[in-house]
Formats: C-alpha cells, sequence, structure tokens
C-alpha cells in the first residue's frame, strides 16, 4: 500500500492547524499574519491530477468527461481558489511549481504507446495547456490580491531537453527496480551511479535532478525559466 494521498484541500487544512498554533504562540491573529506575510509558499500541483486521474482511464472517467483544455480549467479554477484560501491566512509570496514532463517519466513510457516518439506526446500535450493556464492564474493573483505577488516556475523547461547536457545518462528508467505501483521495491537494491540518473523510480526524480530544478528555479538560468521573477527575487519583496 503506497498509503493516504493527502488532497490540496487536506493540506490546507493541515496548514490552518499550524496557523492557528501560531496565532496562540504569537498571542493575536494580526501577529500572525504579519509574521506569515513574510514567508515563502512554494505549492506545486497537476502532475499527480493527470497521472493518477485523467490518463488513468481504467480507473477514472475524467478524461470521457473533459476535453484537455476543459480538464486544464477545472483544475486551474480550483487551483485558484485554493491559492486565495492561503493568501485569506495570510500568504502574501507564492511560488507555483507549474506540472513537469509527465509524458516523459518511466512510468508513462512503459505504459503508453510513444508513438515512435521518445516521450507520450498526448500526455505533454495535456499538462503544457495546464501549465499555461497556471501563467494566466499567476498574472490574475498578481492583478487581484492586494500585497501577493505570484511567479511561475517552468518546471516543464527544466525537465525538457537533452539530459546529457547536465551529466544525466538514464533517462528511461529508474535507478531503483520498482514495483507495481512504480515505486522502489523495498528488496531491491537501487543503482549505485544514481547521479547519473534523471529518475528514482517510474516518477521522482533523483536529488541530481531535483537540484537542477531548485536552483534553476532560486536563480533562472534561462529567461524563461521562472515568470516574471525568479524566486532570489521574489524572496526580496
Amino acid at each position: 500500500m503506497q498509503g493516504d494521498c493527502i488532497s490540496l484541500g487536506g493540506q490546507l487544512k493541515n496548514h490552518w492547524v499550524t496557523v492557528s498554533r501560531i496565532i496562540k504562540k504569537l498571542g493575536n491573529k494580526y501577529s500572525a499574519v504579519k509574521y506569515l506575510n513574510k514567508c515563502l509558499y512554494s505549492v506545486g500541483m497537476g502532475n499527480n491530477d493527470y497521472i493518477n486521474n485523467y490518463f488513468m482511464r481504467k480507473n477514472y472517467n475524467t478524461s470521457h468527461q473533459y476535453t484537455p483544455e476543459q480538464y486544464a480549467r477545472v483544475l486551474i479554477r480550483q487551483y485558484s481558489r485554493q491559492i486565495e484560501t492561503l493568501y485569506h491566512n495570510g500568504a502574501r509570496k507564492f511560488a507555483l511549481f507549474g506540472a513537469g514532463v509527465v509524458g516523459c517519466t518511466p512510468n508513462s513510457i512503459s505504459l503508453y504507446d510513444t508513438k515512435g516518439k521518445a516521450c507520450v506526446e498526448e500526455i505533454n500535450n495535456a499538462v503544457t495547456l495546464f501549465n499555461q493556464q497556471l501563467i494566466s492564474l499567476v498574472d490574475n493573483l498578481n492583478r487581484n490580491l492586494t500585497g501577493a505577488k505570484a511567479i511561475y516556475v517552468n518546471s516543464y523547461l527544466m525537465g525538457s531537453g537533452d539530459p546529457s547536457v547536465l551529466g544525466f545518462k538514464v533517462a528511461n528508467v529508474g535507478c531503483c527496480p520498482v514495483d507495481q505501483y512504480g515505486q522502489c521495491a523495498p528488496s531491491k537494491t537501487p543503482c549505485q551511479n544514481r547521479t547519473e540518473y534523471v529518475f528514482w523510480d517510474a516518477f521522482h526524480p533523483t536529488e541530481a535532478g531535483n537540484r537542477v530544478t531548485a536552483s534553476r528555479s532560486y536563480k533562472a538560468y534561462l529567461p524563461n525559466d521562472t515568470y516574471p521573477m525568479d524566486i532570489s527575487h521574489l524572496v526580496q519583496l
């Protein structure tokens, strides 16, 4: 069993428990909100909505209910409300991470027809629609939430391109042998040269992969890595 997956809505409820404790610690809500105004909120969603829902057609009928364009809009509408909830609880600085190159994960490559391509383009095209609308959401948040500043982190771009340029040698399989869920099998030994792998299991990047994303998120390497600024500038506001 993989355990429970806590929805973003559930995480927001847990966040409010933490905020309540901060209020109690600082003595009043005003002091707590003033404190939270200075914090950086790093938020990422979307990947699992495609991996474990929209393209899991045997288990969910979402892809029959919505076109990829409609599904992206549904996700963004809900996401907008959730970010506004954080805002009303004191959050002011948001780094919103876009969905990654989901069609290039070992899981997607092993389950779906790549049609001769390196990745599953149908999945990547759907994810791109979500990311495009996420950029629009960032603009809307910056226009409509007084005192707030949101940025978009282009995880998709950072996961694209030739991984060998960054020293990676294996991108189509994970470092560890996986179980039926695509996660590391407990009884199996992972690879020894893990810095050469993009993926740890069938879904998740290795530490080396995450270091690349973290570095480019904080200090943009390419102009399109982040929008409208990188995290290093966001935290200075």
